[in-house]
């Protein structure tokens, strides 16, 4: 076995199928956010809140991802990483380590209706969104959709999820995984 890397923008799966896909490979699951939130002490955002640019924190937060990767107990695990997972001091370190990295993918209908929001302590809390919320929001997803993907051609594997539950999604993606080792085996 070996590390495997999920990525993918905000509200694809990343943990919920990534949790399902360590059940089912008998291996642990991490969540980098989980993991930078305990290696600072303090939540992402007051993190985030303490540099200057989005650039700066993801060096400062590869800093977690390293600590993690020294970990035994990382050795055969699933990492969900954040949607910024394949750039910067987050793709030096993962560049470092073997493993597959997958990007996940989904209709940006389906992250509207699985969008959640915390507050400044990643706290979730509740919203309603109007239809003027979800219109602007589908704006905003497709933009991460856009920005982000550009970055996932970096990984191993791209996987569309669209329309499966946490179950069908981590068979999915372990059928991937096979086909893969199969493939770069040969």
């Amino acid at each position: 076995m070996m590390r495997i890397f999920l990525t993918g923008v905000a509200d694809v799966g990343k943990t919920s199928t990534g949790r399902k896909l360590a059940e089912h490979l008998h291996v642990r699951f991490f969540d980098l956010d989980d993991e930078i939130e305990a290696f600072f002490g303090e939540s992402i955002e007051r993190l985030q809140n303490r540099f200057r640019t989005i650039r700066s924190f993801r060096e400062e937060a590869a800093k977690a991802l390293t600590a993690l990767l020294a970990r035994p107990e990382s050795l055969d695990s699933v990492i969900a990483l954040p949607p910024s997972g394949l750039m910067g001091g987050y793709l030096r370190v993962i560049k470092k380590v073997p493993g597959i990295v997958i990007a996940l993918s989904d209709r940006p209908e389906n992250l509207l209706k699985r969008i959640t929001f915390y507050d400044i302590d990643s706290k979730p809390i509740e919203m309603v969104l109007t239809p003027e919320d979800k219109r602007w929001y589908l704006k905003e997803i497709k933009k991460d959709i856009t920005y982000f993907g550009k970055t996932y051609g970096r990984a191993h594997i791209r996987l569309d999820i669209e329309d499966l539950d946490e179950k069908g999604a981590a068979d999915k993606l372990k059928e991937a995984i096979v086909d893969f080792l199969q493939a770069t085996a040969r």
